[in-house]
């Protein structure tokens, strides 16, 4: 089970990533149109490192949904390998079972 603080604090990282997400997507383009001009673009990059740092997505790290666990995560399902291992040893994910030869 991860530390609380650290599924905490990723929490607040994804609600600030969705608060900001389109003021974010708007200014990107901005500073990413060619057309306009270069005080422009600046402009708006400007602005755009006023946004909080923790409001970009490549700062939410991908956890396990069941604990927490940062790392050997699966995607598709949300959860690590070891809960997914769990769940499968119980009976509960429908298809998978123990491998044994």
């Amino acid at each position: 089970m991860a530390k609380t603080s650290s599924v905490e604090k990723n929490n607040h990282r994804k609600r600030l990533v969705k608060k900001y997400s389109a003021k974010r997507a708007r200014l990107k383009a901005i500073a990413q149109n060619k057309t306009l001009t270069m005080e422009e673009r600046f402009a708006a990059q400007l602005k755009m490192a006023v946004l909080p740092r923790n409001s970009s997505p490549n700062r939410v790290r991908n956890r396990c949904e069941l604990t927490g666990r940062p790392r050997a995560y699966y995607r598709k399902i949300k959860m690590s390998r070891l809960a997914l291992r769990e769940l499968a040893n119980q009976g509960l994910i429908p298809g998978m079972v123990k491998s044994s030869w």
